[in-house]
């Protein structure tokens, strides 16, 4: 079983499903309107009664969970969570009432677990399809084949912020629908050309913005399906009414009114810059899309393997090179013991990558692959885990000054040690299964080689002197010992 807890700008969600077969039955299900979005302040901060409903709702969710034997468990967060500018001190917080670790996830990466939700929902295997996922902070437009995502883009334009904007105080009234409706297209215009119809058959919405605003439509006999026509009528109810405490109808909850008035301005705006004419409703979107995703790294089909390997192509790696600094980091890492298997995977693929950066230049090649790396739409990865990786990548050579406050995380610099002594064994053109190095690491670093590997390979007594200078300088020793 998995479950997938999606922290998103309006909600909070949770959902705990099985994979049966070609599906996964969702078994469990729970939404708390947190409307995140609404609790930023003017200086961009989550005020204190947003993260006390966040952590209040979370520490709920723990209870749930705890109560099912899971396989793995996956909480992403999204536009709000992007943006705060107080989230350092409020992530923590957060990661403790729920008691597992948040990824605060890109827009594109969001875009492409909602795609995957969307896919395994539809039988059409090779049918070309956009997907609009209008959520509180942000819309993702995706645009793919069967199970291929093509293009994703996400767009900072969300239903809780267009209604806080546009409808002040919760009054909905004619010019207020057309400036936020103008707002929004704003947003796509530039975008919409690599959307329109000529690239896909059929167009989808996910969110639950999306779905909410179809079955008002249903069940008030405003249209059939999601059209310009059906929206309009949509709208013109909206504005009779006039506010958004009077918005009682068939098919739309009282705590959604507020937010579905922004949120149909955006698909009013998006429909008419991509000259949709019809939008079919869907229940499957980023929860779906992270449970597949656990799916798929339990059946070791890891997306970010992928990733990886094209990010390597582009900027023109050398990929044997790469893949022996990749072995055997990973087998000297495997004689420090991590504490877990995440340490691992993330230092191979920090050296499948650290010579990215001399696509841009030999001179301080390290520093151009760190910044890559923290910066590029790597499918798969959390911002956390490129982060990470960037600071591996920055440290694989040099000073370790520059990373010295995050060897305080002995996972980290165990992986600093083994990245730093392959690249030490292949600039000196010894394979680490030749030399049978032996490593360890405590309050020290211990290595220990065969005398006759030292005085047979010059340069390498030169570059182990290198390292002991560097780790000195942080304060740390690193010995050498020779055998037999």
């Amino acid at each position: 079983m998995y479950a997938a807890v999606d922290l998103g700008s309006n909600s909070f969600r949770l959902s705990i499903g099985k994979h049966d077969g070609d599906t996964i039955r969702v078994l469990k299900s729970m939404r708390e309107p947190i409307r995140l979005a609404a609790g930023l302040d003017a200086a961009g901060n989550l005020t204190e009664a947003a993260q006390q409903r966040a952590i209040a709702c979370l520490q709920n969710f723990a209870i749930t969970l705890s109560a099912y034997q899971l396989d793995a468990v996956r909480v992403v967060a999204t536009s709000t969570m992007r943006q705060a500018q107080n989230i350092a001190t409020f992530l923590p917080q957060c990661e403790a009432a729920i008691g597992f670790p948040i990824e605060i996830i890109s827009g594109e990466e969001e875009g492409r677990l909602i795609y995957m939700g969307v896919a395994s929902a539809l039988a059409q295997p090779s049918e070309r399809r956009l997907v609009v996922d209008i959520g509180g902070g942000s819309t993702e437009l995706i645009l793919g084949r069967g199970f291929d995502i093509e293009r994703v883009e996400s767009f900072s334009v969300g239903s809780v912020k267009q209604s806080l904007a546009f409808f002040v105080n919760g009054y909905v009234d004619a010019p207020s629908y057309e400036a936020a409706i103008l707002s929004a297209r704003s947003h796509f215009e530039d975008g919409a050309p690599p959307y329109m119809p000529q690239y896909w058959k059929r167009a989808y919405g996910s969110s639950g913005t999306i779905r909410s605003i179809a079955e008002v439509i249903e069940k008030n006999g405003l249209g059939k399906g999601i059209t310009p026509d059906s929206l309009d009528a949509l709208k013109k109810r909206f504005i009779a009414l006039g506010h958004v405490n009077r918005i009682d109808l068939p098919g739309l909850r009282p705590d959604r009114a507020s937010t579905v008035v922004g949120g149909l301005a955006i698909l009013i705006g998006v429909m008419h810059e991509l000259d949709i004419e019809e939008l079919t409703p869907i229940e499957a979107g980023l929860r779906m899309g992270v449970m597949w995703d656990l799916t798929m790294r339990e059946m070791r089909r890891d997306r970010r393997d992928q990733s990886v390997r094209d990010f390597a192509r582009k900027f023109h790696v050398d990929e044997a090179r790469a893949a022996r600094v990749a072995d055997d980091a990973q087998a000297l890492l495997d004689q420090l013991k991590p504490s877990g298997e995440a340490t691992g995977r993330l230092l191979y693929w920090s050296a499948l990558l650290h010579e990215t950066g001399q696509a841009v230049s030999q001179t301080g090649h390290h520093k151009h692959a760190a910044y890559l790396i923290e910066n590029a739409d790597l499918p798969g990865f959390t911002t956390r885990e490129q982060r990470t990786m960037s600071r591996l990548v920055l440290a694989q050579k040099g000073n370790l000054r520059k990373v010295e406050e995050f060897l305080a995380d002995g996972d980290f610099a165990r992986a600093v040690v083994a990245l730093r002594l392959a690249i030490v064994f292949m600039h000196a053109r010894i394979a680490v299964a030749d030399a049978q190095p032996k490593l360890r690491m405590k309050n020290r670093i211990e290595l220990e080689l065969p005398r006759a590997l030292v005085s047979g390979h010059p340069t390498l007594s030169f570059w182990i002197e290198k390292e002991q200078e560097h780790w000195d300088e942080v304060g740390v020793d690193l010995g050498l010992r020779t055998g037999t």
